[in-house]
């Protein structure tokens, strides 16, 4: 089952669930997270809380995605209330291009500190016996004031280097009442980033994360299929500029989803009940590793069958700030 939001003619917010082509209403809801702690209170799956509720009016997705009306799949009241964040050096292959980026200062015979990690991961990434392995690299992207919906534009900011996409699959979590870390479901996601700045010093990282991200359109209900294969394809002026396949999937990761999910809610301030987390989990497919360079007006598209609508984006520069203007702090 797929789920999304969107929003109707009215500008009220439909749920809409959908399995193979029919998408219709879900009643009695108001949002995703709405219908996920109503599933969570009644001791329900949200397949049976879906059933339960029952379904309405059908929708044309395509249409409402063509006119502007398809919503971010999860969004809470509260943006703060919603955390963006991510695993990288996760998939198979994926140490490959953050080795080039990193390795120009390394002897030949020395490992960067992106392949000891990567190699970590491949030795101990995965959980066994109840037990966690290996903790993955780790970053912070913001909260739902970085999240962009399906179709709008992901703006890069003035300062940056680089617009780069990261075709990836995220884990769309909420926390229960009682502290519990709940899955909804998992979808497609557009880790966003800057790899010139990252490329400069691996401690630029965290900067070079510090962007916005686009999530969906839709939501995969239930377990997250082995082997995931999409592709990743960048527009220009209505021509393809770059495509690619990417993999995901546990038969090409070094660790495991549940390995990934518990060393980011192992800290308690990831488990406060009513937040939402959207957690990206890598990739190992980059354009920025084919010496493409992205512009204002390029178009990222991130595709994959069992997640039904590829996720869209074109892309915007912020120019209405000089970045060398210094930002000021005023004073009490």
């Amino acid at each position: 089952m797929l789920i999304s939001q969107v929003l109707g003619a009215d500008g009220q917010v439909r749920v809409v669930a959908r399995e193979g082509n029919e998408a219709r209403v879900v009643n009695g809801t108001q949002s995703v997270l709405a219908l996920a702690n109503d599933a969570i209170a009644n001791g329900q799956t949200l397949g049976a809380r879906i059933a339960e509720l029952g379904l309405g009016e059908t929708v044309d997705l395509d249409a409402a995605y063509a006119e502007g009306r398809m919503l971010s799949p999860i969004t809470h009241p509260d943006p703060a209330h919603l955390h963006l964040t991510g695993t990288g050096l996760t998939h198979l292959g994926s140490a490959q291009t953050r080795d080039k980026m990193h390795a120009a200062d390394k002897p030949e015979t020395e490992l960067t500190d992106s392949m000891k990690m990567f190699r970590m991961g491949v030795e101990g990434g995965k959980s066994a016996n109840g037990k966690a392995g290996v903790q993955p690299e780790w970053f912070y992207k913001g909260n739902g004031h970085a999240l962009v919906a399906p179709g709008e534009a992901i703006a890069s900011p003035c300062f940056a280097l680089d617009a780069g996409e990261e075709p990836e699959i995220a884990g769309i979590y909420v926390i229960a009442p009682d502290g519990t870390p709940t899955r909804i479901g998992f979808a497609l996601a557009n880790e966003f980033s800057d790899h010139v700045t990252e490329r400069q010093n691996y401690l630029f990282l965290a900067h070079s994360k510090l962007r916005p991200a686009s999530v969906g359109p839709e939501i995969l209900v239930g377990d997250l299929p082995r082997d995931i294969r999409g592709t990743s394809k960048i527009s220009r002026d209505g021509e393809t500029l770059w495509e690619k396949p990417f993999l995901s999937g546990e038969d090409n990761m070094s660790h495991t989803i549940d390995n990934l999910e518990h060393h980011h809610f192992k800290y308690d301030i990831f488990r406060v009940p009513g937040d939402v987390h959207v957690h990206m989990f890598g990739t190992a497919t980059l354009s920025f590793a084919d010496g493409i360079s992205t512009r204002a007006g390029d178009v990222f598209e991130i595709s994959a069958p069992d997640f039904g609508l590829a996720l869209k984006n074109p892309i915007a520069v912020d120019e209405a700030t000089d970045p060398e203007t210094l930002v000021t702090v005023a004073s009490l």
